[in-house]
């Protein structure tokens, strides 16, 4: 085991092992493959200077996680040591190779335990509850009787089609009432009444400066725009979409999709490929458009991956109870957050009571 710092990550050697790692994961995270993570790092670690905890088996890189010391929890002053995401990244999970899962964790721990410095425990955010490595983590805890927490829990939209739809149209007749198709088809016919209307489907990297441009132009002029939020609203937003972006098209995990009429964008939307899945990270439409519902009807062109060789499953990316994408993807997909003990037993037993306090004496796990 070892902790890489942002430099040596970047070096020819490591991106080499960590894209072999990337590729026989055994649970697709786009958010921690070196493409996307690279770029979060230049823009977001500022304050929490992260590290990257590298497990190795024969020389060969099978585990890798970003990690970074926090002082505090959720605005209390309690050390601990998360998993490394920020706001633009939606999956917490570990990249362990197939078969490796449990070595990872118990390698992680073990490595925790040695090295806590001041941190009371370890926060394990955004965790897929029901894949590969959260059940090898239940099962590590379990024969380490070590103490663990959930600490948040909820669910996203998901595109997970059973085996008897497996055409899109199949999934959107199930998904969606007669009567809610039939007034999407009317809206898309209103809509080509005004110009010509083209659905886009790209992959690679032609294009991809100017398609950017379209994308944080288009998201500006909106709601987010106004309140602040959107990508172009600051420079550092602006620049890490950008660059991740453009890293993922050329590392051939990025498709865009765009609803255009008469070249101009309504809707447009960000899907990165990880088979077999794929991850929703970014979507926006014209709202001057909304009447005709440009940014769900995008969504039924992107209903097209159900038909993908090697598709399984897509993971929204969106809140909770996002009315959008909810309404057409009907499939859930849970995400946890955990809190592990760490270190020598003193440190337990405060992991204890601050858990109990936390969890207003819930069972630990």
């Amino acid at each position: 085991m070892r902790l890489i710092d942002c430099e040596e990550a970047a070096s020819t050697a490591f991106l080499a092992a960590w894209q072999a790692l990337a590729e026989q994961a055994s649970e697709p995270n786009p958010f921690f493959e070196s493409w996307f993570a690279l770029g979060s790092l230049d823009h977001f670690s500022e304050d929490s200077a992260p590290e990257l905890f590298a497990h190795y088996s024969d020389g060969q890189l099978i585990g890798l996680l970003p990690l970074a010391r926090k002082p505090r929890y959720y605005g209390y002053p309690v050390p601990h040591i998360a998993g490394w995401l920020h706001s633009n990244a939606f999956c917490g999970s570990p990249l362990a190779a197939r078969g490796f899962e449990r070595a990872f964790w118990r390698s992680l721990l073990a490595h925790l335990d040695q090295e806590a410095g001041r941190a009371l425990f370890l926060h394990l955010p955004q965790l897929p509850a029901d894949g590969p490595l959260n059940a090898a983590l239940d099962a590590v805890l379990a024969e380490s009787g070590r103490r663990a927490v959930t600490v948040d829990a909820g669910e996203r939209a998901m595109l997970s089609p059973p085996d008897d739809y497996p055409h899109a149209q199949a999934y959107l007749d199930a998904a969606m009432s007669t009567k809610k198709r039939k007034e999407l088809r009317r809206q898309r016919k209103r809509l080509s009444e005004l110009g010509t209307l083209t659905v886009e489907r790209l992959e690679g990297s032609v294009g991809i400066d100017t398609w950017i441009a379209e994308f944080l132009a288009l998201e500006a002029e909106g709601w987010k725009g106004e309140a602040g939020s959107a990508l172009a609203s600051a420079q550092s937003t602006r620049s890490f979409f950008t660059a991740t972006l453009t890293s993922a098209a050329q590392a051939h995990k990025l498709e865009r999709l765009a609803l255009r009429l008469d070249g101009k964008p309504v809707a447009m939307l960000a899907n990165f490929i990880t088979m077999p899945g794929v991850f929703s990270f970014k979507t926006t439409f014209d709202e001057a458009y909304s009447r005709f519902s440009p940014g769900l009807l995008l969504q039924i062109e992107n209903l097209d991956l159900v038909e993908r060789p090697g598709f399984e499953w897509a993971d929204s990316c969106a809140v909770e109870g996002h009315t959008m994408i909810e309404r057409i993807w009907r499939e859930k997909r849970r995400i946890i957050s955990r809190n592990i003990a760490i270190g020598g037993s003193l440190r337990r037993t405060a992991f204890r009571a601050l858990m109990a306090y936390e969890t207003r004496g819930q069972s630990p796990e």
